[in-house]
């Protein structure tokens, strides 16, 4: 494991994993420290009687010692804002994209 000198990494920084926590896959990695991870479902509607596909994207600071990749299975956890758009850090690859 390399040396991590990210001030925002959850586990060699300041910021502290508190709140939510959701599993999704990596959509786009390129921002510098930010992922995109989607988390996808099915939701019932009930005036309908229905099941619906649902998808949300949520940009997430992935620390230089995570380092998750585009196609990454991650877990994902609420911590304070770190900007304007991030609020959740990656906390671990569950299962990397196969090459």
């Amino acid at each position: 494991m390399n040396e991590c000198t990210d001030k925002n990494c959850y586990v060699h920084g300041s910021v502290r994993v508190r709140g939510g926590r959701f599993t999704g896959k990596v959509v786009s990695d390129k921002g510098k420290r930010t992922v995109i991870v989607e988390r996808s479902g099915i939701r019932f509607i009930t005036k309908y009687q229905r099941r619906a596909k649902i998808r949300s994207k949520t940009p997430a600071h992935n620390p230089d010692c995570v380092n998750a990749k585009e196609g990454d299975i991650v877990n994902v956890g609420e911590t304070r804002k770190l900007s304007k758009t991030k609020a959740w850090t990656v906390l671990e690859v569950l299962k990397p994209e196969a090459q």
